[in-house]
């Protein structure tokens, strides 16, 4: 057998084998940088999403306020307008 015949019979599956554990490597490097992103967008999305709460909650406080206050207006004209 000539020698580059033989070099090749022993080089080809060997570099066969480093490429297919290269691709797997790169696909699980792939895979793992894809679910960081996806979890850094879900931590961003639930901070979105507790700062929305806070506001709402804000704005229902105030609200609550004001439906306090006109319920004791309303309450203070009825009282006046059993008087009459």
């Amino acid at each position: 057998m000539k020698e580059h015949v033989y070099l090749l019979t022993i080089l080809l599956p060997l570099a066969a084998l480093v490429l297919v554990f290269g691709m797997k490597y790169l696909a699980a490097a792939l895979q793992a940088r894809a679910a960081a992103a996806a979890d850094a967008r879900w931590r961003e999305l639930a901070e979105e999403a507790l700062a929305r709460q806070r506001d709402t909650e804000t704005a229902l406080t105030a609200m609550r306020g004001d439906l306090a206050k006109l319920t004791a207006s309303i309450t203070a004209i009825e009282a006046i307008l059993k008087d009459v």
